[in-house]
């Protein structure tokens, strides 16, 4: 109980944010696109790199589950590319919503709770692969006007990569600026949070449908490529709930972000994040009873 209480504690904030964010824009018209542009290129940038720099993320004790994440993640896709077709969803639309989930603001602070702070440094890891496919690999599957080169000049890259030779090299800058980055990065959370509620006052009844397909394929695909990768993969104890763990999170809210820059169905993204974050009361307790 003590456990669903504490999920109970990350997820209900989320839609606290959310409702304000959907009240909002109910009686405001809103403008997201200058909204979305500083979360994607201030803030992501900031908050990716003050997690790969903090002095607790070794990666080199992490190359396993690191793959192990990669794996999930394009496996994901490549099976839910069928599914869109079979259910009449749009590939683009469902396909990255699959793939990519929530590992920041729900994958981190749960990771902390379940396994400690001795091994915390493995759910930045998956976070850091998660993030860096995302804004490369997710994008372009999102939209054909994602151009490679804009992706692998963009903040987020920048960021992410700066981030692994901070975490390689052990240079980084004083504390007092990594605080500052920290302090900015974690701004990131609460406005996609916001923006999505904005986003979801154009919801239609259609959407709901879709929003429910991508809410249970997310974790539950993951969970049926996780489940063999771990024993492949020899992992066992804190790696192997670690893996777990993040192939049952809900999707990403970042996904938002990018399905509004490239105007690819964003009420219906935006349903999908919702109703997975939803039903992570269900799918993480059940990846952690499995685990623990």
């Amino acid at each position: 109980m003590d456990l669903i209480s504490r999920i109970a504690d990350v997820i209900l904030p989320v839609f606290l944010i959310v409702a304000i964010g959907y009240g909002y824009a109910r009686r405001r018209t809103l403008d997201m696109t200058t909204f979305n542009r500083i979360a994607l290129d201030v803030l992501a940038p900031a908050l990716v790199y003050s997690a790969l720099a903090s002095r607790d993320f070794v990666i080199g004790q992490h190359l396993t589950l690191l793959l192990g994440g990669a794996v999930i993640i394009l496996v994901g896709g490549l099976l839910a590319w069928p599914l869109a077709r079979l259910c009449g969803a749009q590939p683009r639309t469902l396909v990255p919503v699959v793939m990519f989930n929530n590992s920041g603001n729900m994958g981190l602070p749960l990771a902390l709770l379940a396994f400690g702070p001795a091994h915390f440094g493995a759910a930045v890891a998956l976070f850091a692969i998660c993030n860096l496919l995302h804004v490369s690999v997710g994008a372009r599957i999102t939209s054909r006007l994602a151009r490679t080169r804009d992706l692998l000049l963009s903040p987020v890259m920048i960021g992410t990569a700066l981030g692994f030779l901070s975490a390689l090299t052990g240079l980084r800058p004083p504390d007092v600026a990594l605080s500052g980055l920290k302090l900015l990065g974690d701004a990131m959370l609460p406005m996609m949070l916001f923006a999505l509620g904005a986003r979801l006052t154009a919801l239609t009844r259609s959407g709901l449908a879709i929003g429910l397909l991508g809410a249970l394929a997310r974790p539950l695909i993951g969970l049926a490529i996780a489940l063999p990768l771990a024993a492949a993969l020899d992992l066992h104890g804190a790696e192997r709930g670690q893996l777990l763990l993040f192939a049952a999170l809900p999707p990403a809210v970042m996904q938002f972000m990018l399905a509004d820059r490239y105007q690819q169905e964003p009420d219906k993204v935006g349903a999908m994040i919702m109703l997975g974050n939803a039903l992570a009361v269900v799918f993480v307790p059940l990846a952690l009873a499995i685990a623990l």
